[in-house]
């Protein structure tokens, strides 16, 4: 595979003067001494902690991180050994943290660096593109983390500090403006110990130069400042407007037999990709439970019958509202294969453990044996519908 096109701003004039450049890149480096937060990752140096950490990172708080962090080292304590894993077990050991891509790019890249880098991750950005996963941030501080190069990262703190301090106009994701705010990381990080520097950019984002009430009378490089001079620190960068959460609206086949529940796992790409589930199928909000089961059975390929319905659970995601909505079925068939899917597994409460499953159908699976539908004395289905078999798939 061949290296991707660099596409960092090297070519461009350096936007920062030597004057300029020593008024933050020292000043920064001191105060990220003093202040820097004891964080497991920063006494390490060993590139695929430092990797992971990276990957964790994104979308996740730092509290959130940490335990799942030394989790899934002392699990996965090397490159060799996440690639060698099956990926339900990395799925698994990823399992409350979201946004799973990142997990099956992690495994992914984990294989790519075993056989074509000999299990070493290679120094350099521009090699650590060509790997899974590895967008510009990513490999900029891996490469200026692990092993000292003068790479740069931009992100929303890093964004926020460089908006501020240069006066940087635009809405997050314009181009002119992520052009200029790389251009200014590239010229910043030139100098002592850049993997420093860069930690520093995010932690002075995250702790003092904030979004929100930022601390800039405990700022180290506020007289060089210009939003700041000019009184434009609550306006820069300009909120990015987002978009009002989708509402989706999933069906979910809770069919227990003999102490087991079925389950499948998703297509790799879309949401939950990769995932296990009580299968489930989109519907609308006004569908009807006996429609909701006929789309069931047709995924499934198998006749189903409506034994009734159970509780229907509420999730908030990034960008969407999501309503599960929790039918019991049965069939004489049992299938095993759906085109739908790529497996389908029988499954126990404890065996089911060890599937990678997203938050929201984990909290679909305890409401589910709340109700007890293995056994128990836990609360009936809400209300008993009329069974009828639904229609049986053509072709499938």
């Amino acid at each position: 595979m061949s290296p991707r096109k660099r596409t960092d701003s090297a070519a461009l004039p350096a936007p920062v003067s030597p004057e300029r450049h020593a008024a933050i890149h020292g000043p920064l480096l001191s105060w990220y001494d003093r202040n820097k937060r004891d964080l497991p990752w920063r006494r390490t140096r060993d590139p695929y902690a430092i990797w992971l950490s990276e990957v964790m990172l994104q979308q996740t708080q730092v509290s959130t991180v940490i335990p799942y962090w030394e989790r899934f080292l002392a699990r996965f304590p090397t490159v060799k050994a996440l690639a060698s894993a099956p990926l339900d077990d990395v799925l698994s050991g990823w399992k409350g943290l979201g946004y799973y891509s990142r997990a099956r790019n992690l495994h992914r890249a984990a294989q790519e660096v075993v056989e074509r880098f000999g299990g070493k991750l290679p120094s350099t950005a521009e090699e650590l593109l060509t790997l899974p996963g590895f967008g510009r941030y990513t490999a900029g501080a891996v490469a200026s983390i692990a092993f000292g190069e003068e790479a740069p990262i931009v992100d929303g703190n890093v964004a926020r500090v460089l908006s501020r301090l240069f006066e940087v106009e635009g809405l997050p994701g314009d181009r002119d403006r992520e052009a200029t705010l790389w251009a200014l990381a590239s010229a910043l990080v030139k100098g002592q110990r850049p993997g420093d520097f860069n930690q520093a950019l995010m932690e002075h984002g995250a702790t003092v130069c904030r979004p929100e009430s930022p601390l800039c009378l405990l700022c180290p490089v506020r007289d060089g400042c210009i939003a700041f001079k000019k009184g434009r620190v609550d306006e820069l960068p300009p909120a990015k407007v987002r978009a009002a959460p989708r509402k989706l609206f999933l069906a979910l086949a809770v069919w227990p037999h003999a102490g087991t529940l079925l389950f499948a796992r998703r297509a790799d790409k879309g949401l939950f990709g990769g995932l296990w589930e009580l299968p489930a199928v989109e519907v609308e909000e006004d569908t009807s439970e006996a429609e909701a089961t006929e789309r069931l059975a047709t995924t499934l390929g198998a006749p189903l019958t409506l034994e009734g319905t159970l509780d229907s659970v509420r999730r908030q995601l990034t960008h969407r509202d999501l309503t599960l909505r929790l039918l019991r079925v049965t069939g004489d068939k049992r299938p095993t294969k759906s085109a739908a899917f790529q497996d389908l597994r029988w499954c126990t409460p404890q065996e089911a453990e060890a599937l990678g499953m997203s938050t929201a159908m984990q909290r679909a699976l305890d409401a589910v044996l709340g109700h007890g539908v293995l056994g128990g004395d836990a609360a009936p289905a809400k209300k008993k519908t009329a069974s009828r078999p639904a229609r049986k798939a053509a072709g499938r």
